[in-house]
């Protein structure tokens, strides 16, 4: 049977697309985030899954404000990079996973939880970034990601927003749908967003070292307790993006101690500031 091994979670600040693709990794200001990946690729180089499950959010490109579903899951067999204003990202096409996907879309619609099934859509940074911060820099013509994706796009940019509660208890049915799968696959689930910031408005550029640590911590030790923060904490603590941090949610709720099992072991954690006036928190755990 299909099984999560680990969670990752990870900032997809638009900036670290650009400065990858732009050759500036490796300037003073730029090698302090990257340096904090390091360690992660390497564990990645022998941790390669056979398919992650991403959740992101789309940033206006695959959907607008004339249509925006709460939870989307990707079933196409692949996904263009999206034009978000300056051209692509030189990075390559996705590779999708339709079969698990279906698989995913089927058992978690059952388990009562509303999906809107996508089998086209170009995918933007919120997708790309974090996979260039953890399998590095790829070639769009010559290299392949190395293993397919299933993107799951959540509605953290209009409100009304998804609640911390119900991403837990999402990637909880997220987990039960990848066990029932009856091919031996090695899948690791990702939450992406955050950390905390605000790009508009009097708190523009507010940062909270303090809260994200503590996040991270609660993420770590207490999740259930962690999904209970009401959105205006996230707000008010965190900046008015700080609320994509709900997607973590759904990643960690899809780990083995959240079902009884035994607690996940923290293979790396990293938090930087600044990166592009916003704070860049990494984590990955293993189950």
């Amino acid at each position: 049977m299909a099984r999560i091994t680990a969670s990752v979670y990870t900032s997809h600040v638009p900036a670290i697309g650009a400065a990858l693709d732009l050759g500036k990794s490796g300037e003073p200001y730029w090698q302090k985030v990257f340096s904090g990946y390091e360690a992660s690729r390497a564990w990645m180089r022998e941790h390669t899954p056979d398919v992650i499950f991403l959740v992101y959010n789309d940033h206006a490109t695959a959907f607008s404000l004339e249509m925006i579903p709460t939870f989307a899951i990707g079933t196409a067999a692949e996904y263009a990079i999206a034009d978000e204003g300056w051209g692509p990202r030189p990075v390559p096409k996705v590779i999708g996973h339709p079969e698990l996907a279906s698989h995913i879309a089927q058992s978690v619609i059952q388990d009562d939880f509303d999906l809107t099934i996508v089998n086209k859509m170009d995918v933007d940074h919120g997708l790309t970034v974090p996979l260039s911060l953890l399998f590095g820099p790829r070639d769009p013509v010559k290299d392949a990601w190395p293993c397919p994706v299933i993107p799951f796009a959540v509605n953290v940019v209009q409100y009304p927003v998804p609640s911390g509660r119900r991403c837990f208890a999402l990637g909880q049915a997220i987990r039960r749908a990848i066990e029932s799968f009856d091919r031996p696959l090695n899948v690791q689930i990702w939450g992406t967003g955050g950390m905390s910031h605000q790009l508009q408005g009097p708190r523009a550029g507010l940062i909270n070292r303090e809260w994200d640590n503590r996040f991270l911590d609660r993420l770590i030790d207490d999740p259930a307790g962690l999904a209970q923060m009401p959105h205006i904490d996230y707000v008010r603590e965190a900046g008015s993006e700080g609320i994509e941090l709900v997607m973590w949610l759904i990643a960690r709720g899809a780990m083995a101690d959240v079902a009884g099992g035994p607690k996940p072991k923290v293979a790396h954690r990293f938090y930087h500031v600044p990166a592009s006036n916003t704070a860049v928190g990494h984590l990955v755990l293993e189950n």
